[in-house]
């Protein structure tokens, strides 16, 4: 008798973090097929977090590449409904929120394919976001819905989703702390930019509402250029493009203070996030980040699906507002300790464990 068979979906550097230990606990039990659609391409962006995180090689890779969200997203559902119909699996894993996300849901939704959705109930309740508009859909045709926190549990159950909803924790819990003592020993990122703890800022943007609007992006970059501490600025490859295509990377580094680099691999990204003074992102994953190495986070947006991060003193909202960003890099600091609320570290188990009584026919 065969293993129940998962084609797990995943296409850019969240999910591939996430994959990591939800894989690594499903292989124990199923038979598991990864597709990478390609929405990450780069080699800096999805071949070294393979490699670092141990992902087994995709099975499929689909090969889409950065377009349009309307084009990028039908040809992943073309390519996709070609694999499904072939490989006919018991469950299909999505990630997040990302286009691949909605790709991998709609083609499996299509099929009369369960859909199980690992982070599933988030919301920042800005349907203008393609994020929003990609996760209310993929909880509203998912079987099975993973919820890293009671409050992602609260927003399912007002939009009337109740059933198959399972708080399990948060899966990125699982990944950084199976990696951070690791990044701890192999990072040399901070020797080879000349930097010492406590002493600079990581920002990160690729927000398409930041980076494809000038009037937000030209804020950012006097954000960054003016603040009072040094600050490492691994670049996204859309935010280059957005750089150079307003005619604002002379601008972003006349000061001096910022140091742009290319986008770095999982440990080293760890490493440079847990010794920063603060972190500045519109990033809901690096939030998350931030939060959970005792980092305190100013978010270049005017909401955040991971509230919990701003109840609890960790990270205050600042938008594209120039003089708060700047008041909050000098002023801003946590005001309560830390909590568990994104779980223990045990939410990939979990997922496996709840998929295993699903096949017995134990849960529905």
């Amino acid at each position: 008798m065969r293993k129940p068979r998962i084609v797990s979906v995943v296409g850019a550097r969240p999910q591939f973090i996430k994959a990591s230990a939800v894989s690594k606990e499903l292989r124990k039990k199923f038979e598991e097929i990864l597709v990478h659609t390609g929405q990450h391409y780069d080699a800096d962006m999805s071949d070294v977090f393979f490699e670092e995180l141990g992902i087994p090689a995709p099975d499929c890779t689909l090969g889409v590449g950065s377009k349009s969200h309307a084009r990028q997203t039908g040809e992943m559902m073309e390519k996709l409904e070609e694999f499904l119909l072939a490989q006919r699996p018991d469950f299909v894993f999505v990630y997040g929120d990302t286009n691949s996300t909605l790709a991998g849901v709609l083609s499996a939704a299509k099929l009369n394919l369960p859909v199980a959705h690992v982070e599933a109930g988030l919301r920042s309740f800005d349907m203008s976001l393609p994020e929003e508009v990609n996760r209310v859909i993929a909880d509203r045709l998912s079987a099975i819905l993973f919820a890293p926190t009671r409050t992602a549990v609260r927003n399912l159950s007002g939009e009337g989703i109740v059933d198959g909803v399972h708080l399990v924790g948060d899966v990125m819990v699982d990944a950084l702390k199976a990696h951070i003592d690791i990044a701890g020993s192999r990072s040399t990122v901070l020797q080879n930019l000349g930097l010492r703890p406590g002493e600079y800022i990581t920002a990160t943007v690729h927000r398409a509402s930041n980076t494809d609007v000038r009037d937000n992006l030209s804020n950012i970059v006097e954000i960054l250029s003016a603040s009072s501490k040094r600050v490492v600025f691994p670049m996204h490859p859309r935010t280059r493009l957005a750089l150079r295509g307003f005619g604002l990377e002379k601008k972003l580094t006349e000061t001096g203070s910022v140091l742009a680099i290319s986008p770095l691999g999982y440990l080293d990204m760890l490493f440079l996030e847990k010794n920063s003074d603060a972190i500045l992102t519109d990033s809901g994953g690096v939030q998350k980040e931030a939060y959970l190495l005792g980092v305190r986070c100013i978010t270049l947006r005017e909401e955040t699906e991971w509230v919990e991060t701003v109840e609890d003193g960790w990270n205050k909202l600042v938008g594209v507002d120039v003089n708060k960003a700047l008041e909050a890099i000098k002023t801003f600091g946590p005001t309560s300790p830390r909590s568990d609320r994104f779980g223990k570290g045990d939410a990939s188990p979990k997922i496996a464990s709840i998929l295993e009584e699903y096949f017995e026919g134990k849960i529905l």
